[in-house]
């Protein structure tokens, strides 16, 4: 299970529609237990790919040792990656798949049509290895920001 506040999904959509018709990408930091990866913040990442911007992504590996480095000053790990479909559906083609290595991580699409998000969905990489790797669906919870808030909060500090 993915699980993320409103104000990151929210985040992700808008990006995917700020660089349409061009993919969006960024970075997931969180934490991770017990098959729910949990975050915290959505790091917006360059698309360095220059042959098909519109229909492929790229984060330099210099970026996203940055990113890591950053999460990690905040206690933070990768716990998945993002990236828009423009005008396609918000489904891992051939290619995600092929280009995705971080067993373990989320890997969340949105579907972007004519400027305007749509589905969003999560993709979790599992398996041992690049040779069993598979994406399963995962499920995704948005909580909303005040209701989480309250939870943390002890009893006594809520009224």
């Amino acid at each position: 299970m993915l699980k993320l506040n409103e104000q990151v999904y929210d985040a992700i959509r808008r990006h995917g529609e700020e660089t349409y018709p061009h993919e969006c990408c960024g970075v997931l930091l969180g934490r991770s237990s017990d098959d729910i990866n949990e975050v915290a913040d959505a790091v917006r990442a360059g698309n360095t790919r220059t042959d098909s911007a519109h229909n492929r992504y790229h984060i330099a590996p210099q970026e996203l040792v940055k990113i890591q480095r950053q999460g990690r000053e905040r206690g933070l790990d990768i716990v998945g990656f993002y990236h828009s479909h423009p005008d396609h559906p918000a489904q891992w083609s051939k290619t995600d798949f092929a280009e995705a290595h971080w067993l373990g991580c989320s890997y969340v699409i949105t579907a972007v049509a004519q400027g305007v998000a749509q589905q969003t969905n999560s993709f979790l990489l599992t398996g041992t290895s690049e040779e069993d790797k598979a994406f399963l669906d995962e499920a995704i919870v948005v909580a909303n920001d005040a209701a989480e808030k309250a939870a943390k909060e002890p009893a006594a500090d809520r009224c």
